[in-house]
């Protein structure tokens, strides 16, 4: 629609400042024309636009110019600036003031949601964010040393994406090594160094962009919990991820995508957990205990 190209381009113009008239008709896959006349239009609704010739010509929004908050809905508003104030959590270089003063001035309506990105890692978190957009605005590569879990090692890839999901940040991108895209946690990516080497940006396949999906549950171990540690199970799973038996205890038959992950999570209950099967998995964590008995008797 015409109305969400208009927006598109003033957003564009508030993000890059200059941009010339043939790079908004690629953006917007229209006509040179057709994006002279949104120009026009953007104008006479009162939003000065600015063209000027040469080398170094393009278009921009007159210097000093206010966006009018009438452009937002006060909830679009409101979810722009919280939004910002979210990433300004991991950010060396915090811009909600500026965006709010852009946009009419802080809204009293945004301060009642915080969300804090960084945890305990804001300093080396915000460092190694920053490092990697730039490393992905240049198409250079970086590397860096990864603690696995089952081990550590120097790392060279070429960033695609900067990703927060399931609790974590992580980076995005193809591994030359393994030629093919991964995923890596921020948290256990250290040493992080810019390399002068480039890369010319490959195309991420749309499965790949289905963070997560090679991550299945398919290893079925029931249990029964102390009564005690329900809150545990309501945060993890929902509320109705038990059965409560006759003495209280809670029944759970819960999937895990490997023995290790299920032995962290069962070994963080101590005693208030009672693991049922399978018969393989039990083996693995009777030896865990008698091991970890081992280390205090000896």
């Amino acid at each position: 629609m015409k109305i969400d190209r208009l927006i598109g381009i003033i957003t564009t113009l508030q993000q890059k400042g200059k941009v010339t008239a043939p790079y908004l008709a690629e953006k917007f896959e229209v006509s040179r024309r057709t994006i002279n006349r949104d120009i026009e239009d953007i104008c006479r609704a009162g939003i000065p636009i600015v063209t000027t010739q040469g080398a170094d010509g393009g278009i921009q929004i007159m210097e000093g110019f206010q966006l009018d908050t009438t452009v937002f809905t006060e909830e679009e508003l409101e979810a722009i600036l919280i939004g910002v104030k979210s990433v300004d959590s991991v950010s060396r270089a915090p811009k909600h003031a500026g965006v709010s003063g852009k946009i009419g001035g802080m809204l009293p309506i945004a301060e009642h949601i915080v969300i804090d990105l960084a945890s305990f890692y804001h300093g080396s978190l915000s460092e190694k964010i920053d490092l990697l957009k730039q490393a992905i605005k240049e198409n250079r590569r970086v590397k860096f040393h990864y603690y696995y879990n089952r081990g550590e090692g120097d790392k060279v890839i070429e960033p695609a994406l900067i990703v927060f999901q399931w609790s974590n940040w992580y980076v995005f991108g193809f591994c030359p090594e393994r030629n093919d895209f991964r995923m890596y946690k921020l948290h256990r990516l250290w040493e992080l160094e810019l390399l002068e080497e480039t890369f010319e940006p490959k195309e991420i396949p749309e499965e790949k962009k289905q963070f997560g999906q090679n991550m299945t549950d398919d290893i079925i171990i029931p249990a029964i919990y102390e009564a005690s540690e329900t809150y545990r199970l309501v945060e993890e799973y929902g509320p109705g991820c038990y059965r409560v038996q006759e003495d209280g205890r809670l029944y759970t038959e819960w999937g895990f995508s490997s023995y290790e992950r299920a032995l962290d999570w069962f070994l963080g209950f101590g005693s208030r957990v009672q693991v049922l099967g399978s018969e393989d998995f039990k083996a693995l964590y009777v030896n865990e205990l008698e091991k970890m008995l081992g280390m205090y008797r000896g």
